[in-house]
């Protein structure tokens, strides 16, 4: 399990966190926390990277919504 952390909000915390993690079926999903709100688990993906590239392009989408 990997947890990644964007740029810090005015709270110096971070504005989102990202964790991927292995499910029971061997499959990978990551859990997306942004300003406050944690998303549940996405995704049933081949590999960690494929998880973890999948949680970035969700972090930057939020990110551009504002």
């Amino acid at each position: 399990m990997e947890a990644r952390e964007s740029a810090l909000n005015s709270d110096k915390k971070p504005a989102a966190t990202i964790r991927v993690e292995k499910r029971m079926n061997g499959r990978w999903a990551f859990v997306l926390t942004y300003r406050g709100v944690t998303y549940p688990a996405q995704g049933q993906f081949g590999s960690e990277l494929q998880a973890q590239a999948a949680a970035q392009a969700a972090m930057k989408l939020l990110e551009r919504r504002g």
